[in-house]
């Protein structure tokens, strides 16, 4: 199936009735374009709850890629990168080319790294379009405009590639209202220390999420559709935001800015600086730290893309064949049937003391009041432990992090 069936299936699952799915339609029409050009989980909070062996067999959601290629830092025998949409392979592929290809890690770095280079047109030319798969080429060779207008996809890498993507737009967007409400997001990425954080979120963000403006735009969630809450997230946000949406969304940017020391957050910087600081090593994405560079490149043709769902995926492997699953968000926007589906797939594969690790935009996890007893009962969670993990992802956008281990039954 092509991307458009495949989200529009994902996607489009409210009743049909015209009042609750023209929100599912509209939000699958905004899904079909890149959207991810990185990702919003963090995938040192994975491993560290994955605990993986070498050698494990990895399922995870690929999105902009930065997880998938962080995984190979564990050694695995194989990750699988399942995505929905074409677009996030396309970049997945380019990035797994420019690891492979491109002649050491300082080249790395600055095309995927620094990814504003005029240099990096040339490293693409000569090291990366050669090994590209046909679809992936097709994508980067295209022009974003209706396919004949604007330059070429590859030279994003010349021109702040992470500022593209529906995602990259909206952060954009972000800075220019906080800008127009007498904020700057920006000022944040420039605090020296915990300290100046603080105050700085104090100055020059916090009073934007009080303004009259501010509150009557984050009770719409089309508006947030660029952020890529679904429908279904956005009910779940209302229903835990106890003192509104506006106090609930200042909680999770203050959390994002002042919870993680500047230095050790990759997601910070893409938010405040709109960049990574490659300066620092510490500040950098997983797959892009120098000390994981020959793992990552040794392991690379060890990285498999899928352009399908993950329960169709999982319908084709064997039965307890699989380690871990990195499920993201996806769950959020899954009807009962869906969720069931997917967790009967999952049960069947897993393997001994599996584990799945997944993400909620709102505090509690689905699955307990919506998988059957049956399935449930085939699986462990801790909610310390989930609340621990929870704490420790420096993505910070995300109201729960769970993860549920196989229980083995004699």
């Amino acid at each position: 199936m092509n991307t458009k069936t495949l989200i529009d299936t994902a996607v489009i699952n409210s009743s049909t009735t015209a009042c609750k799915s023209y929100p599912d339609r509209l939000f699958s029409y905004c899904f079909k374009r890149l959207f991810y050009t990185q990702i919003w989980e963090d995938p040192q909070a994975d491993l560290d709850a994955l605990q993986l062996k070498p050698g494990a067999n990895i399922v995870t959601i690929s999105s902009g890629g930065c997880n998938a290629l962080a995984y190979l830092s564990a050694n695995p025998s194989a990750v699988h990168a399942v995505d929905i949409n074409g677009h996030h392979l396309a970049m997945l592929e380019i990035k797994k080319q420019a690891i492979k290809n491109l002649p050491d890690y300082d080249s790395v770095l600055h095309f995927l790294g620094n990814a504003c280079q005029p240099d990096n047109l040339k490293r693409y030319q000569r090291h990366i379009r050669s090994h590209l798969t046909k679809t992936a080429s097709t994508f980067w060779e295209g022009r974003p405009v209706l396919g004949k207008f604007g330059k070429k996809r590859f030279h994003y890498f010349s021109n702040n590639a992470y500022r593209h993507g529906l995602m990259g737009s909206f952060i954009g967007f972000c800075h220019f209202f906080v800008r127009l409400m007498g904020g700057d997001l920006q000022k944040i990425s420039t605090a020296r220390n915990h300290e100046e954080q603080v105050d700085f979120f104090e100055k020059y963000l916090a009073p934007v999420f009080d303004s009259w403006l501010f509150r009557l735009i984050a009770v719409h969630p089309i508006a947030l559709y660029s952020l890529g809450i679904a429908p279904t997230q956005f009910a779940s946000l209302k229903k835990e935001a106890k003192q509104g949406l506006p106090a609930l969304f200042k909680e999770r940017i203050r959390h994002l800015a002042c919870d993680f020391p500047l230095e050790n957050n990759c997601f910070a910087h893409q938010a405040f600086a709109r960049c990574y600081d490659t300066r620092t090593q510490s500040a950098l994405p997983m797959y892009l730290q120098k000390q994981y560079f020959l793992s990552l490149r040794s392991n690379i043709d060890r990285l498999y893309p899928h352009h399908t769902s993950m329960t169709e995926f999982l319908r084709q492997q064997p039965e307890r064949s699989i380690d871990a699953y990195l499920l993201l968000d996806i769950q959020d926007c899954m009807n009962k049937q869906q969720l069931t589906e997917l967790w009967m797939q999952v049960t069947r594969t897993a393997a001994r003391n599996a584990k799945v690790v997944f993400r909620t935009a709102g505090k509690e996890s689905l699955l307990q009041q919506t998988l059957p007893l049956h399935l449930l009962s085939e699986w462990h969670t801790n909610q310390q432990q989930n609340s621990e993990r929870h704490a420790a992802d420096r993505s910070a956008i995300y109201g729960g992090m769970h993860i549920y281990e196989k229980t083995e039954i004699h």
